[in-house]
């Protein structure tokens, strides 16, 4: 697989790991502007902003770790932007959520880290 197909099949894998889960799916690839939302879900303890991070393997680290803090200050901006368009959903509690998948000939790997990161809103 090219490095766009790892990437598409990453965010299958992962949307239905979530659904799998308890999670509904609210959107998939969201943009707002210069920013990108992989995966908007809700389950019952909140609303998620999911960044979907896959490789193939070898991996020399967790690929979780490429979510530095510029791409923490994008995925705030989005979630704003995404929240300001969705007022319904604004009383719920926020999530900012990594799912790593990693390919490795044949079998797949799975990590999900719930509230990852929260975000500076100062």
């Amino acid at each position: 697989m090219d490095r766009r197909e790892v990437g598409r099949k990453g965010e299958e894998l992962a949307s239905e790991w979530l659904s799998a889960h308890g999670h509904t799916i609210l959107g998939r690839n969201w943009r707002g502007g210069r920013v990108e939302l992989d995966i908007v879900s809700t389950d019952v303890s909140g609303i998620h902003f999911v960044e979907v991070k896959s490789r193939t393997a070898p991996v020399m680290a967790d690929p979780s770790v490429n979510v530095n803090y510029i791409k923490m200050k994008h995925l705030k901006a989005a979630a704003q932007k995404w929240l300001r368009a969705n007022p319904q959903f604004g009383a719920l509690e926020v999530f900012f959520d990594i799912i790593t998948v990693v390919f490795d000939r044949g079998t797949t790997d799975i990590n999900y880290y719930q509230q990852a990161f929260i975000p500076v809103y100062a």
